[in-house]
């Protein structure tokens, strides 16, 4: 199809660029990729919007998350690494999660379902996990995650809202769904397995980049259902500018993000940024346990985590990080502001400052420290320094600039003005910002991860 060649030749586009730099710290020539530039300085002078567009295979005009994030990477590369609460660990490489998301893609097209049909998926971290969220958004359906700690009302209340045509869950689950009869429940058990296998593992993605991908729904500070954050395929695009800046991602790291990929923090910055960058993976499934947590951490030899406050909190209150050997290199957090004990406890047990990211989901990451970036200082208590391509102020309520140090609305500059974000805040002299208290949805609810801050 015309679609098929127009993929087959951005491959080959995608083959041919060039290589990043052994040398990411110097300054590059005019053909490095924004992946090479680690320095601040270097991050504001080569950004551009067309540098960005030229990370993807997909262009404006089609482009498919699945396919961004599995199909076009080495296939022999690990993709993902579990950390079970149960002391197993679960590795899965690109080429694994390729062909059989290549083969959910199939069994969804056979059952007659296409484009924008949702596909609720209702999973712990695990292979049947990535392989329904894209396999789902290779075949052009919506890929809805669900909280696995959701109860019946829970998870009705979504159900009604987002009517998906499928929900994928586990046999542990699988009796929330029993008064589901308007939907098909597909278990992902042996006989899952072995349908996977008689499909072909050959697939091509068929999604212009303003389809639908994903809804994904917050947590919530209320009873009341939050609407759900609804995402096209080309979000992916925009969200490696928080992977670049807000979790210093680059080619070579061992990343890993124990924030449930039900919620923003886990699926977007801990699954979907990593991924679309052909960087591994790590993630954590189960009743979250700081022990254990540490020791992935070693295990994996990571050298990037991206966490919740929460989480270095709980590492620390666990008085057990003696026990352990770590190589980590960067460290962000978000969710919440981390207090000084615990980023001081953090500086020492991992050899680096914890990096701030923040944003809200309205409008996405807006300020970042820039982890991994030699040039830039951590101050502690602030939120960091704009992204890149972003253009940040302070007004008072006439709608000026407030001068350094005084507190007004953070704004955001867009294409017909200013854009408030409500939220409050003020700049230093050296252009940071900082904020007056906002803690976001994190929580841990029966030793699960909960997050719910930041999503494009």
């Amino acid at each position: 199809s015309a679609a098929s060649d127009v993929y087959k030749r951005q491959i080959d586009n995608y083959q041919s660029k060039p290589l990043p730099s052994a040398h990411p710290q110097s300054r590059m020539p005019a053909m490095a990729r924004l992946t090479d530039y680690t320095l601040y300085d270097d991050a504001q002078r080569n950004y551009s919007k067309e540098a960005l567009w030229a990370l993807f295979d997909g262009d404006r005009q089609q482009l498919n998350i699945g396919h961004e994030c599995v199909d076009r990477h080495d296939r022999t590369a690990i993709a993902v690494r579990i950390a079970h609460e149960d002391g197993t660990d679960e590795t899965i490489t690109f080429g694994e999660l390729a062909s059989t998301s290549n083969r959910f893609a199939n069994i969804l097209l056979n059952k007659g379902l296409s484009k924008g049909d949702r596909i609720a998926i209702m999973l712990e971290p695990s292979l049947p996990f990535y392989v329904a969220l894209f396999g789902a958004m290779k075949a052009g359906c919506i890929a809805v995650p669900l909280f696995t700690l959701f109860g019946p009302e829970g998870l009705r209340l979504r159900i009604d809202d987002c009517t998906p045509k499928l929900l994928i869950t586990n046999s542990d689950l699988a009796h929330l769904a029993a008064n589901n009869d308007d939907i098909e429940t597909v278990v992902t058990n042996n006989t899952f397995l072995t349908a996977l296998e008689t499909e072909s593992d050959l697939f091509t993605p068929q999604t212009a980049s303003s389809d639908m991908a994903m809804y994904q729904y917050t947590s919530g500070t209320t009873r009341e259902l939050p609407e759900a954050g609804k995402h096209r395929h080309r979000a992916v695009v925009t969200v490696i500018l928080a992977a670049l800046y807000g979790t210093g991602i680059r080619p070579s790291d061992r990343f890993m993000c124990p924030s449930s990929p039900a919620w923003g923090h886990g699926l977007w910055h801990g699954t979907i940024s990593p991924l679309a960058l052909g960087v591994s993976t790590a993630s954590y499934a189960g009743k979250f346990d700081p022990v254990r947590l540490m020791q992935a951490i070693q295990n994996y030899e990571i050298t990037n985590i991206a966490a919740a406050a929460t989480h270095f909190r709980l590492m620390k209150n666990s008085g057990a990080a003696d026990h352990f050997t770590f190589c980590v290199e960067k460290l962000s957090f978000t969710g919440e502001p981390i207090d000084s004990d615990t980023a001081a406890w953090t500086k020492a047990t991992f050899g680096g400052d914890v990096c701030s990211m923040y944003g809200t989901t309205e409008i996405g990451v807006i300020l970042a420290d820039y982890p991994g970036a030699a040039d830039h200082k951590v101050k502690p208590g602030s939120l960091g320094r704009p992204i890149p391509g972003i253009e940040l102020a302070v007004h008072d309520p006439n709608r000026q600039n407030c001068p350094t140090g005084q507190i007004g609305e953070i704004m955001m500059k867009r294409r017909n003005g200013w854009f408030p974000t409500k939220e409050l805040g003020w700049i230093d002299e050296d252009g940071y910002f900082y904020h007056g208290g906002r803690a976001d949805d994190v929580i841990i609810s029966a030793g699960y991860t909960m997050l719910s801050l930041i999503h494009i």
